[in-house]
């Protein structure tokens, strides 16, 4: 199972529980107070989602290792190739 289809069956049961819940389906009689938090729970969950995206992608932005001889064996390769190219007639 891949992991969009894992993450679509856990969005599905959710939110076919949180359905059940509000709409009434189950026979429960909730709270008030419990029906007022359940209402709003998608946007809640969607909000942390994006807060947890944003500090992983910060996380690994600002942990990002550079690496420094691949850098200088690329930068050779490209004069190598410029090099290749001037001698064929090409200018840049």
């Amino acid at each position: 199972m891949t992991k969009l289809a894992q993450w679509l069956w856990a969005l599905a049961l959710l939110g076919s529980v949180w359905a059940a819940l509000t709409m009434g389906a189950l026979g429960l009689e909730l709270p008030l107070s419990c029906r007022e938090v359940l209402w709003p729970l998608p946007a809640y969950l969607l909000v942390s989602a994006g807060c947890y995206a944003l500090g992983t992608v910060g996380y690994r932005v600002a942990t990002f290792h550079d690496c420094e001889d691949a850098a200088r064996e690329l930068q050779s390769q490209i004069q190598e190739a410029r090099a290749d190219l001037a001698r064929r007639g090409m200018r840049f």
